[in-house]
């Protein structure tokens, strides 16, 4: 006999407004506790030192978080000029200065050249693997991790202040982009150092600070009965992906496991739509949502002619 899952079935997503000073981790072990859920995941790391948006998945919502990770992200951050510190943020220890200030039109007239497809060298102190272990248990450890570059996309960079200490900037990339790298490197391009002084998320795809709950917000609505009025659809981070509404007798094919029979012009239509989508090692270009009366019944791959459950929701 299986063994009954701890917990309640609570299933959806909550759009966290990360408080400063807690990490990913003890921000969804919070909020599992606050929701008695049987499991629970995030979509997106975010430093102890950063606030704003960090999905937390509970229940079967906790199955499309591949697909969030992968969506795009913004920040507002904080630049200080003329220090460089070892872990690119306000944490670490300076290991250089600079009295070099850069103005607003001298960063401004950098800012282009870290816009779009760019090469940049990811923290020590990050959690990137090399060898099996974690880079900033490495370099804690006083080892000095050799960080390889990585490809990442930025999106756009807009300046919105500047003065002779710092500059905010609002940044729009995709993921795996670093902005205590990107802080760095626009300093050096520059001819100085500087350090992330502030970062704070604003948006990571369809979740925005719009609708965001703190965590004094959530645990209020505990204490008030109303903490569900906060979760959002499990669907929500496949806003992205189309949907095939699906007849009860397909539903119970679905749900056992079984592919169903597409009509030819729906899945010529599909076909048509496709396009590349790749999820670590998951092609997902042509992954399907099946729902019933608006209630998701299982992610399905559509493939000659067929829709195939590759993730079934136990709702």
């Amino acid at each position: 006999m299986a063994r009954k899952r701890k917990g309640n079935p609570v299933h959806g997503w909550i759009n966290f407004d990360k408080p400063y000073g807690m990490s990913s981790t003890q921000a969804v072990g919070k909020l599992r506790w606050l929701y008695s859920a049987q499991k629970a995941g995030h979509a997106g790391t975010l430093d102890p030192l950063a606030t704003g948006i960090l999905p937390v998945a509970l229940g079967e919502a906790t199955k499309t978080v591949p697909f969030l990770v992968e969506a795009k992200k913004r920040y507002i951050c904080e630049i200080i000029w003329g220090e460089h510190r070892d872990t690119l943020d306000a944490e670490g220890q300076i290991i250089a200065r600079s009295d070099i200030r850069p103005s607003a039109r001298q960063i401004s007239a950098v800012l282009p050249d870290f816009i779009g497809d760019i090469s940049q060298i990811p923290p020590k102190y990050s959690a990137i693997k090399i060898d099996g272990k974690r880079a900033y248990d490495l370099a804690r450890a006083g080892l000095d991790p050799k960080m390889k570059p990585r490809g990442v996309t930025v999106d756009d960079i807009e300046l919105l202040e500047a003065n002779e200490k710092s500059a905010r900037l609002d940044v729009r990339c995709g993921k795996g982009t670093y902005i205590r790298s990107l802080a760095r490197d626009i300093a050096a391009a520059l001819g100085t150092y500087g350090y992330i002084g502030a970062l704070r998320r604003t948006q990571v795809g369809p979740f925005s600070l719009k609708g965001a709950f703190t965590l004094d917000s959530l645990e209020e609505m505990v204490h008030m009965s109303g903490a569900k009025d906060a979760l959002l659809g499990l669907s929500t981070a496949l806003d992205d992906i189309p949907v095939h509404a699906v007849s009860a007798d397909e539903q119970h094919l679905l749900r056992q496991g079984r592919a169903i029979t597409l009509f030819p012009t729906f899945a010529k239509t599909l076909k048509a739509q496709a396009r590349p989508r790749q999820i670590g090692d998951l092609d997902a270009s042509r992954y399907v949502l099946a729902q019933i009366d608006g209630e998701p019944i299982a992610l399905c791959e559509a493939r000659a002619g067929q829709l195939s459950p590759k993730r079934v929701f136990q709702l």
